[in-house]
């Protein structure tokens, strides 16, 4: 008997080493398929090469998703697409296999705000196919989360609850709800749907606050924009941001002059401020005052192209006229120095004189990636008239 167990032990032990290269192996294999995904480029460029990676890593087992979620993160959004898959065939067929999914490990990643809020989401919803508590369990705790789909949940939740004490008369119930409910709403349907009631309640809400419009410029203009022509002329703003400077516009003498919006969504009507206000461009500038080194996205809603320079670096433009504007219709990602840092907006109006083609309008929110509000430091230079 002791001769047979010894004999068993030494197998299971001479087995486990074979069996370590090839593990070894199928480990190298995930991370060579990965990096062959996300090595696809536009254009059809190593697209075969990313294809035959996806067919090969759909077949991995199911200790490599958590491997496969964590490279969201640094992955062009073609490869995000290619990577989503294999997660979803591997998950797939494990539950259809097994009837099991590692819960655990799932949920440790859901939990992880340092991961793509994209991979998080992913894991989150294969989760709830074997735990269908984790909503209840998780949700609750993400009102502040990085994640927006996460945040929307939690910001629901609140709202529904608060339905209900409305329902049951419960006015200071409602109240406490649904002012939670604002401090991690983003979408602007959800914070009207909230801020309507808190009104009707007495509570003031600042939505300039809450999205942070940045609604204090200094403008100058109009400068020429005949035959579209201004978009790619640098004018003298683009050259040197001098408040006191004047300069020759397109109707003569155009100098700063300071602005500032009672627009709940931060809206500045340039039209109203600058005339004539066809065929032509006109500068904005404020100041940003940052507590620290960071990385923001400027969010902008224009009918009108536009260019947009922060310190100087222009950041992105766009030549567009007249296709409508709302909230965060262009996200712009930046990094802010620490102290103040100089916004240079440049809007352009065209000629067209149909009706729909008057709208000559920005706003401007400085935000993080997930559409929370970043407030300046103190307040920006540019003063109110």
């Amino acid at each position: 008997m002791r001769s047979r167990a010894w004999s068993w032990t030494v197998f299971i032990a001479c087995f486990a080493v074979s069996l370590a290269p090839a593990l070894q192996a199928n480990a190298a294999s995930i991370e060579e398929n990965i990096k062959a995904i996300k090595s696809v480029g536009p254009e059809g460029a190593r697209h075969s090469a990313a294809i035959a990676a996806v067919k090969e890593l759909s077949q991995a087992p199911t200790d490599a998703l958590p491997v496969i979620l964590k490279n969201f993160e640094d992955a062009n959004p073609l490869a995000v697409n290619w990577l989503r898959s294999a997660v979803d065939t591997i998950a797939d067929r494990t539950l259809k296999t097994t009837g099991n999914l590692p819960a655990k490990s799932l949920e440790s990643f859901v939990k992880d705000t340092a991961r793509s809020p994209e991979a998080r989401r992913l894991a989150y919803e294969w989760l709830l196919k074997v735990d269908a508590t984790a909503s209840d369990r998780l949700i609750p705790g993400m009102l502040q989360d990085t994640s927006s789909e996460f945040r929307r949940d939690a910001v629901a939740r609140l709202m529904a609850q608060a339905t209900k004490a409305h329902e049951q008369d419960d006015k200071e119930t409602e109240r406490k709800l649904l002012t939670s409910a604002l401090s991690g709403a983003i979408d602007d349907d959800q914070v009207k749907e909230i801020v309507k009631p808190l009104r009707e309640l007495g509570e003031t809400v600042d939505l300039q606050k809450h999205f942070g419009f940045l609604t204090k410029w200094s403008l100058i203009g109009p400068f020429d924009n005949t035959d579209k022509k201004g978009f790619n002329i640098a004018y003298p703003p683009e050259r040197e941001l001098n408040l006191k400077a004047k300069y020759v516009g397109k109707m003569g003498e155009v100098e700063w002059k300071e602005y500032s919006t009672d627009d709940e969504y931060g809206i500045f009507d340039i039209a109203k401020k600058t005339e004539p206000f066809k065929g032509a461009v006109t500068y904005a500038t404020t100041t940003f005052v940052s507590d620290a080194a960071r990385d923001v996205e400027f969010r902008l809603g224009t009918p009108n192209a536009w260019k947009i320079w922060v310190n100087g670096v222009q950041i992105f433009g766009h030549e567009e006229y007249h296709r409508g504007s709302f909230l965060d219709q262009y996200k712009v990602s930046a990094k802010l120095k620490p102290g103040p840092n100089t916004i240079l907006l440049k809007i352009c109006q065209n000629e067209q004189t149909d009706d729909w083609a008057q709208a000559w309008t920005f706003q401007v929110r400085v935000c993080d990636r997930s559409g929370v509000a970043i407030t300046p430091a103190e307040a920006a230079t540019t003063s109110t008239k």
